[in-house]
């Protein structure tokens, strides 16, 4: 199995890895929608039997449920992941998050996700976000604090996600960056402009979240599918789910499945690749909600498209944006 170098750190990581913000389950600002733990347990033991060797979680998703799930599932086994989540979202007795970067709240976060999932270090240790508006207050005393608690062996590396470019340089100069962790598929493709090029000249890991646009890129995703998404699935309010960029985002995924099926892959297993063709990006983390849902992924792993089939895929852009179309390039 393919393993890739996180940044400047010692994890030898899959190219592709578990995420498990979906499996936090309901109740909460960025649910998916109502989740069954024991599916959750059971997507994740079966992407570990299946060669993936880290799991990326957060404190906020399910408010600390989706730890707690991860706990459940890695009870009991001998081949443990790596272990990845984020701080800096915080929430109240109402449930309502906000975020903040102080490092007595990034103290506190940290002990409460190591109690939730059940160890003693975490392996990679994220601020989720920024301050709201992409400030960059707060960022000079919430990486100073994720330093100290690496070096007081809470956690073995320290990263970001959602970061821009002067962000980055301001946390660099505080203390080393191992990853960055930004949004990046098919159809949100702004970080190749910038914030990709910067990393890899400063040999900053990237590990790629909603390659398949949140499962819009799946194939299995429907107008109709879309129009019965639960009242508290926050793509509802995700504007690639909303036409014009649907019809788009669908003839998208016809592109997608014809590549497949030459090779007897999965429009998602495409999508993927396609991130995973980026010299920049050392992984993508890839969201299962059931053990069926993995197994249509986790090909993934060792496909590779040609050159003809990423130019395939730039010459639909130029087309969709000639024809009116978004391309969010």
């Amino acid at each position: 199995m393919e393993k890739r170098r996180l940044g400047n750190s010692d994890l030898n990581i899959t190219p592709i890895g578990f995420g498990a913000w979906a499996i936090g389950g309901t109740g909460w600002n960025f649910a998916w929608g109502s989740q069954d733990d024991e599916q959750s347990i059971r997507a994740i033991q079966r992407a570990l039997d299946r060669g993936i060797n880290w799991i990326d979680t957060a404190a906020v998703y399910g408010l600390g449920h989706s730890e707690e799930v991860v706990a459940r599932a890695l009870k009991g086994r001998s081949n443990r992941p790596y272990l990845f989540t984020k701080c800096g979202l915080v929430w109240d007795e109402n449930r309502q998050e906000r975020r903040e970067l102080s490092a007595d709240s990034i103290r506190r976060e940290c002990e409460a996700s190591l109690r939730r999932l059940q160890v003693d270090t975490i392996d990679l240790y994220q601020i989720h976000w920024p301050l709201e508006g992409h400030s960059d207050r707060g960022i000079e005393e919430g990486w100073k604090a994720m330093a100290e608690l690496r070096r007081q062996g809470k956690v073995r590396w320290i990263g970001v996600s959602n970061f821009n470019v002067p962000q980055l340089e301001l946390a660099h100069r505080i203390a080393p960056i191992t990853s960055l962790q930004p949004p990046y598929s098919l159809i949100h493709r702004d970080i190749e402009r910038e914030i990709l090029p910067y990393c890899q000249r400063q040999g900053i890991g990237v590990i790629a979240y909603s390659p398949m646009a949140s499962g819009l890129l799946t194939g299995a995703m429907t107008r109709e599918r879309v129009a019965k998404f639960p009242k508290d699935d926050w793509r509802r309010r995700s504007a690639d789910f909303q036409e014009p960029q649907l019809s788009r985002n669908l003839a998208l995924v016809e592109r997608l499945r014809d590549i497949g099926a030459r090779h007897g892959h999965s429009p998602a297993e495409v999508a993927i690749a396609w991130t995973l063709r980026h010299p920049a990006v050392t992984g993508a983390i890839v969201g299962a909600r059931s053990a069926e849902q993995v197994d249509g992924f986790i090909g993934a792993m060792n496909f590779r498209l040609s050159p003809a089939e990423q130019q395939e895929l730039e010459d639909f852009f130029r087309q969709s944006q000639g024809a009116g179309g978004e391309a969010h390039v």
